[in-house]
């Protein structure tokens, strides 16, 4: 949320000028327990030769999911599971040949059914039921 007043604070400031607009806020700063920040998944990411390899995409984009989960743990106010999350995320981190070898789940069933899981669903809306045209009956012969 932050990020979005910050942006609509910036946007008011090019076209108010600048004198108008308030300074922008500070980013909060991350959890005690949950240091996101931190960790630099990033600069991890890209100083490993194993994680850089094209076969192991999957992995770096595991490794980005856990780390936006750990985000979310800690916008919603659950610090000791996003703790959680950033302990396995630091080991799987921490060893990316181990993380590799571990994740290989090569089922293709349940990897389509976790996709279509992913896929936001619409709600559903019932259709208007239509009533068929009555038909006057036919005259006996």
């Amino acid at each position: 949320m932050t990020g979005l007043l910050a942006l609509v604070l910036a946007g008011h400031a090019l076209t108010a000028g600048a004198k108008d607009a308030p300074a922008p806020a500070a980013a909060p700063l991350p959890s005690a327990t949950c240091d996101v920040v931190g960790l630099r998944l990033e600069d991890v990411i890209a100083k490993s030769a194993e994680l850089q390899k094209p076969a192991n995409e999957q992995a770096v984009r595991d490794l980005r999911t856990l780390r936006d989960a750990a985000v979310v743990l800690d916008t919603y106010k659950h610090p000791k599971v996003c703790a959680q999350v950033l302990t396995v995320l630091r080991a799987l981190a921490a060893n990316p040949e181990r993380t590799i070898d571990q994740g290989g789940d090569t089922d293709e069933e349940k990897a389509e059914a976790i996709e279509q899981a992913r896929k936001p669903k619409a709600p559903e809306t019932k259709a208007p039921e239509s009533k068929a045209p009555e038909t006057a009956p036919e005259p006996k012969k």
